[in-house]
């Protein structure tokens, strides 16, 4: 008996005709319909759902108030473009947003089609603002696909064959404390490298050249590396000093995931601008440039903006899924299921010293690094690989990460289950132990 053909492996066929082959497959995954932390393949199959579109859904798959705001909206009007008829959707998802996460006295939003978008306009925004060419930005970072963004964007991988690259953009180290566990404290990793780039505006570009610093609390794509608390409040006050502008990414880090709205709440540090996407509209394509009045408002008319920016569809979404946040705690939620992460990956840790090398983190945004005999500067790609590759086998989809994509990281939704954590975790555990026996 001839056994029915995979309609998950008839799409990826298709996929291959239609598709450019760059396009990445993170997950051999396909969707049919979703819900909650549970996605259902297109050939009937549960999968519990660890990748959360990379952190997208943190609210979970298809939230009924969000659905029912974007059905209504249809219903009205799809599209004018704000720019020539104004509406209210759009000031209330900026008015909602700027409630939660306040740049000081006077807080202005501009919405963009997505994070990386969020990021070209912080920069230019920057760089108008202060008359200054220069942009700093960090080893391990991602800040979006872009020409601009990929230029900022650390990855070799993502960006090759692309150049010539965007023209003032300097790289210094992230202050990266898994590479000095066990040799130094926080503080100590941070004054290093904070002395670090007090030596680089002399020897690289001077601070009066530089426009803005543009940083990640903690990276995403990069492997989740969490800036040291006190290395964010020295550069704070070292761009204080020098008239430079500091820009916070916060597109994978804000909404819950960290267990605050935005990862900077946890430093006592207000940025001057920060950028925003993924969960804040629950799936819908749309992000935003967040900053001080003073600073948005310091640029030149008609220079940002764009025919699809804030559609009234994608601000529905945001309004509703800020507001169901609310109801149900998503802070919390994101604190406890950070704490049930953390525990089972530092039990992995413990049980595969010579495969994991670094368990890391912040809230729910939690991974853990593979490494060969459990060195840290032995990436062990390979076995990431695998990994994936098995829990998806065993109904769990789960997403790598790192520049040497050797990182296991979670991005679950925050209404996940407790049952399909804990058996998601589990599944984690077994596809180690299958493979490293």
């Amino acid at each position: 008996m001839i056994s029915e053909i995979s309609k998950t492996l008839s799409l990826h066929e298709r996929r291959k005709k239609l598709v450019p082959n760059a396009l990445g497959i993170f997950n051999p995954s396909s969707v049919f319909s979703a819900s909650g932390a549970i996605i259902t393949d297109a050939d009937g199959k549960k999968l519990i759902d660890f990748g959360g579109g990379i952190g997208v859904i943190n609210a979970g798959h298809c939230p009924p108030p969000v659905v029912k705001a974007i059905q209504e909206q249809a219903e009205k009007f799809l599209h004018t473009c704000f720019n020539v008829s104004i509406y209210e959707q759009y000031l209330d998802a900026a008015e909602k947003l700027i409630s939660l996460i306040p740049h000081g006295e006077h807080t202005k939003v501009m919405f963009t089609n997505s994070g990386a978008e969020a990021v070209e306009n912080a920069i230019k925004i920057a760089r108008q603002s202060t008359k200054r060419p220069a942009i700093i930005c960090y080893s391990q970072a991602f800040h979006g696909r872009t020409l601009l963004a990929s230029t900022l964007t650390s990855k070799v991988g993502y960006k090759t064959g692309f150049g010539p690259y965007a023209p003032e953009v300097y790289r210094i180290d992230f202050p990266t404390y898994s590479y000095y566990k066990g040799y130094a404290t926080e503080d100590e990793v941070s004054m290093v490298h904070i002395h670090k780039l007090h030596d680089f505006f002399n020897t690289n570009v001077p601070a009066k050249d530089v426009a803005a610093i543009i940083v990640e609390p903690v990276q995403g794509e990069g492997g989740f590396n969490v800036l040291p608390k006190k290395y964010l409040q020295e550069l704070r006050n070292i761009c204080d000093e020098h008239g430079i502008l500091l820009i916070l990414d916060e597109v994978q880090t804000g909404f819950g995931r960290t267990g605050k709205w935005a990862a900077f709440q946890h430093y006592n540090v207000i940025p001057d601008m920060s950028t925003w996407a993924k969960s804040m509209g629950s799936g819908m394509p749309i992000g935003a440039v967040m900053g001080k009045a003073a600073v948005m408002d310091n640029i030149n008319a008609g220079t940002i903006g764009g025919t699809f920016s804030g559609n009234a569809l994608c601000c529905v979404a945001v309004t509703a899924t800020l507001k169901y946040m609310e109801e149900i705690n998503i802070n919390a939620k994101g604190v406890i299921v950070g704490a049930k992460i953390l525990q089972a990956f530092n039990a992995f840790k413990e049980k595969f010293p010579d495969h994991i090398s670094d368990v890391r983190g912040l809230g729910a945004m939690m991974a853990f690094e593979l490494s060969i005999d459990g060195d840290i500067t032995k990436p062990n790609a390979d076995l990431c690989k695998k990994i994936v590759q098995r829990c998806y086998e065993k109904g769990l989809i789960v997403l790598s990460a790192g520049v040497n994509g050797n990182v296991i990281r979670n991005l679950a939704p925050l209404v996940i289950e407790e049952e399909d954590l804990l058996r998601g975790l589990l599944i984690i555990e077994e596809s180690l132990q299958e493979l490293t026996q």
